[in-house]
C-alpha cells in the first residue's frame, strides 16, 4: 500500500541481477490424507508473478515455506516435495528439492541465476517458529538478499519472516504482498465513499478490534453471523437457542453504544428447532424460545443490499449464517451477489468468506480475495504486522 508500505522496499526496488534471492512464499496448501496430494494449488499460483520476476530480472531464487503444524520435527506427511512437483508444472522448469532448509548439504545445492530451490518445511525446526537468531543467520547465508511474499503469514515474528532480516542487507515485500497491502491499506486509510463493512462469524470475541478499528473507518457496519445474536442480546432481544456468547453481552453492548447509527442488526432471521440441513426454514423478526437463529431473514438481506448498492468500497470478512449448510446459505449468497454486482471496490478477508464467495460463484467479479485470514484480520485490527515492519525502508 502505499501506507503501510509506502516506507518499504519492494521486489522491483532491489537489483536482482545475479544475485541469489531467498523469497519467503505461502505454500501451506491443503494435502490429501498421507500427503502426497494436492488437493488446491491457489497459494502456489499466487506466488507465480513474484518468482518469475525474480527469475526473468536473472536472479537465482530460494523459495522457503511452512506446511502444516509438524511441531518442530520432520514428518513426511507434511513434506513440500508435492509442491515442489506442481511449482515445476506451472513454472516450466526445473525445481530442486532441498532435503532440508538449512546444513551443508542445503549449501551445496545453492541454485545459479535461472535456476529454483525449494527448501524443505522450515517449522520441521522448532527454532523458526521461535524466531532463533542461530536459525536465522543460517537461513541468511544462503542469500545475497531477501523478499517476503508470504502475507498470510506476515502477522508472525518467525525467523523466515522477521528473524533472517537482520541479516540480510536488503528486504523487499513481493508482487502479492504489495497487492494485499495496497489493497488492504487502501481501505483502511482512505477508502472511496460510502465505505461499508460486512462482519460475520461465529464470535464477537474474534472481531472484536476489528470492530474497533472499522468503526473509525467505515459509514456502515453490517452485522451477520451467530455474533450478531450476543449484540442482539445485549440489545435486550430474544434470541431462543441461538449461539451467544454470554461472558461477551456487556462488551457487545458497549461496542454498540460507541457505534451509534453505523452498526446495523439483522431484523429477521432464518431459523430452525436445530441445526440440521435441508427443509425449509422459518422466517421470523422476534427469535422463539424454542428456535435457533441461523441465517439472516429475507428482510435483513434486502436492507442490507440497499446499502452494499450505493457503497464505493466493502469490506467483507465471515459469513452471515452457517452458509455450509443449505438452506442457511441464502443470506451470505445473496449478500456476495450484491457485493458482485456493486460495481464497488470490494475486499474480501480469507477463509470462510473466500469459501463463501466461490460457492456463490461470484469469486471473479470481487476486487480483491485475501489470501491471508489471520494476517487480513489483524491488519483490519490496525496491528502492525511483523514481517511487514522488518522489512527494508525505502
Amino acid at each position: 500500500m502505499k501506507f503501510q508500505l509506502m516506507a518499504k522496499l519492494s521486489i522491483r526496488d532491489l537489483q536482482l541481477q545475479g544475485k541469489t534471492v531467498f523469497i519467503r512464499v505461502d505454500f501451506n496448501v491443503p494435502l490429501a490424507a498421507g500427503g502426497q496430494e494436492i488437493t488446491s494449488d491457489k497459494r502456489i499460483k499466487a506466488s507465480l508473478p513474484t518468482i518469475q520476476y525474480a527469475l526473468e530480472h536473472g536472479a537465482a531464487v530460494i523459495l522457503a515455506s511452512h506446511l502444516g503444524r509438524p511441531k518442530g520435527k520432520p514428518n513426511a506427511e507434511m513434506s513440500l516435495r508435492p509442491v515442489a512437483k506442481r511449482l515445476e508444472e506451472l513454472l516450466k522448469r526445473p525445481v530442486k528439492m532441498a532435503p532440508d532448509c538449512v546444513g551443508p548439504e542445503v549449501q551445496a545445492m545453492r541454485p545459479r541465476p535461472g535456476e529454483v530451490l525449494l527448501l524443505e518445511n522450515l517449522r520441521f525446526h522448532p527454532e523458526e517458529e521461535k524466531n532463533d537468531p542461530g536459525f536465522s543467520k543460517e537461513l541468511a547465508t544462503l542469500a545475497d538478499l531477501y523478499v517476503n511474499d508470504a502475507f498470510g503469514s506476515a502477522h508472525r515474528a518467525h525467523a523466515s519472516t522477521v528473524g533472517i532480516i537482520q541479516y540480510m542487507p536488503q528486504a523487499g515485500a513481493g508482487l502479492l504482498m504489495d497487492k494485499e497491502l495496497e489493497y488492504l491499506g487502501k481501505a483502511i486509510h482512505d477508502p472511496a465513499r460510502p465505505c461499508v463493512a460486512i462482519l460475520g462469524g461465529a464470535k464477537v470475541s474474534d472481531k472484536i478490534e476489528v470492530i474497533r478499528n472499522l468503526l473509525r473507518v467505515v459509514d456502515k457496519l453490517l452485522i451477520g453471523g451467530a455474533m450478531a445474536y450476543t449484540f442482539l442480546k445485549a440489545n435486550g432481544e430474544p434470541t431462543g437457542k441461538s449461539l451467544v456468547e454470554a461472558d461477551k453481552v456487556d462488551l457487545a453492548r458497549s461496542l454498540m453504544a460507541e457505534a451509534g447509527e453505523k452498526m446495523m442488526l439483522p431484523i429477521d432471521h432464518a431459523v430452525a428447532p436445530e441445526f440440521k440441513g435441508g427443509g425449509e426454514p422459518a422466517y421470523t423478526e422476534t427469535i422463539p424460545d424454542d428456535q435457533m437463529a441461523l441465517d439472516i431473514g429475507p428482510e435483513t438481506i434486502d436492507t442490507y443490499t440497499s446499502i452494499i448498492n450505493a457503497a464505493k468500497t466493502i469490506i467483507w470478512n465471515g459469513p452471515m449464517g452457517v452458509f455450509e449448510q443449505p438452506p442457511f446459505d441464502r443470506g451470505t449468497v445473496a449478500l456476495a451477489e450484491a457485493v458482485a454486482d456493486s460495481g464497488a471496490i470490494s475486499i474480501v478477508g480469507g477463509g470462510d468468506s473466500e469459501k463463501a464467495i466461490k460457492s456463490a460463484g461470484v469469486a471473479d467479479k470481487i476486487t480483491h480475495i485475501s489470501t491471508g485470514g489471520g494476517a487480513s484480520l489483524e491488519f483490519l485490527s490496525g496491528i502492525e504486522l511483523p514481517g511487514v515492519a522488518a522489512l527494508t525502508e525505502k
